[in-house]
């Protein structure tokens, strides 16, 4: 029963990978608690409000009833969107797996990335995430913006790394660690 269900609620990333060219990950980054924190709350609610209404008139509890599972409904679905939105940092690129019923990808070669801004407001200073925003040599680009970022220092360090190993890694080998003699 579970093994059929995380099939489903995995967006499974590894699928993405270009193993033949050696593409491997070196972060997969799930959305930072935040994302979920007011879908959190509003089911909460809607579990209060949908128990509570029994102790209501039959005539009234119905319609909240209804309410409540409207608004429990819409809070879990954005918990199971938030589940399976994954922004993915490999040795290559970088790319956005998300979708719940259909399944979007964005990606971004390292070559193309010209800029990375790190945006942290306030309460992302406090909780520790941010948002990404990703400026490339391209004019129309899928992969622009990645929300609720955990620790974004880190993963923009990460990405810098990668960045820098990719432009370096060719340049810095030696014939015999090419393969060459």
């Amino acid at each position: 029963m579970f093994g059929s269900l995380s099939r489903v609620i995995d967006p499974h990333v590894d699928q993405y990978l270009l193993t033949d060219q050696g593409e491997v990950i070196v972060d997969e980054v799930r959305r930072h608690w935040m994302a979920i924190l007011f879908p959190i709350v509003r089911l909460l609610a809607a579990v209060v409000i949908f128990f509570a209404s029994f102790l209501l008139d039959p005539d009234v509890a119905w319609v909240t009833m209804v309410i409540a599972l409207g608004v429990g409904l819409q809070a879990a679905w954005r918990i199971l969107d938030a589940h399976m939105d994954r922004f993915v940092i490999t040795t290559m690129r970088v790319f956005r797996v998300h979708g719940v019923l259909s399944q979007q990808r964005a990606t971004m070669p390292m070559k193309r990335i010209l800029d990375i801004a790190v945006e942290k407001p306030l309460v992302g200073r406090i909780f520790g995430y941010g948002h990404f925003v990703f400026e490339s040599a391209a004019q129309d680009q899928g992969l622009r913006e990645i929300r609720y970022v955990g620790r974004p220092d880190e993963r923009d360090a990460t990405i810098q790394r990668v960045i820098q190993r990719a432009g370096l890694g060719v340049s810095m080998q030696s014939p015999e660690e090419d393969g060459q003699s």
